[in-house]
């Protein structure tokens, strides 16, 4: 699970005509981070990007809004053609040359990567994005995990991730099956939650995406930038935390 938060990144609209109301300005965030929401958030955009946020809440970076798998985005733009339903069985002509709308044109609250020609070699990955229902002003924001979640009822998950990354810096390039071997049965089933081989590869892969860990060839390695999230980790945990979970405070 991570930590999400929605970012303003754009208007598209005219925003000096139409002014946002919620005053919001480039850069603004709200958070969710697993047990609370921190900042502004207007409403008539909350009814759209909290639901949004809680889905990436879970999935993070492997999250993919719906219209991602749709070939429609890679298509050309089109115009109608009766004539030429015989071949595609509704009648639609290829233009292979974009439009240039004038600022504020309803066609730019599309995203700017689909129907472009020719089209990118590999599916591309669009931004998870809401837009403002009041296209006047048209407020986007981004939705982007950019953490583990260490809150709420993430906790015991983030902490069975931080023991796998100790084992990780200790033995570089171990495997996940030797990571779970490493454990005594008492570390495995009990302590919640119960580690298993599919437990462990969602960890790790958690980790993966969120830059704690490289895996390559199914070994492991920390990253600089899990190290120093390990350390951090550590400094935070009592003495008696640090003897419960048998992990120590040496670097």
């Amino acid at each position: 699970m991570f930590k999400v938060k929605a970012v303003v990144t754009d208007f598209l609209g005219d925003k000096e005509k139409y002014p946002c109301h919620h005053q919001y300005k480039m850069g603004d965030e709200f958070i969710f981070d697993g047990e609370s929401f921190t900042g502004r958030i207007c409403p008539s955009l909350a009814i759209q990007t909290v639901p949004r946020m809680i889905e990436v809440h879970a999935a993070g970076p492997l999250y993919r809004d719906y219209l991602h798998y749709y070939p429609f985005r890679f298509s050309p733009l089109s115009v109608e053609a009766p004539e030429l339903k015989i071949y595609d069985g509704i009648g639609f002509k290829n233009i292979f040359t974009g439009y240039t709308e004038p600022p504020y044109h309803m066609a730019n609250l599309a995203s700017s990567s689909n129907f472009k020609w020719p089209p990118p070699a590999e599916r591309t990955v669009s931004d998870v994005r809401v837009i403002c229902p009041d296209f006047r002003t048209a407020v986007v924001v981004k939705i982007e995990a950019f953490d583990l979640c260490d809150k709420g009822r993430s906790i015991p998950f983030f902490r069975r991730a931080m023991v796998i990354l100790d084992r990780i810096v200790k033995e570089p390039g171990i495997t996940a099956d030797k990571i779970l071997a490493g454990f005594t049965r008492q570390q495995i089933e009990g302590i919640y939650p119960a580690l298993s081989p599919i437990m462990v590869n969602i960890l790790l892969e958690h980790m993966q995406l969120t830059g704690y860990i490289d895996i390559e060839g199914g070994k492991a390695v920390s990253t600089q930038k899990g190290k120093d999230k390990l350390s951090s980790f550590k400094a935070g945990l009592s003495v008696e935390e640090r003897t419960a979970l048998e992990i120590d405070c040496i670097e």
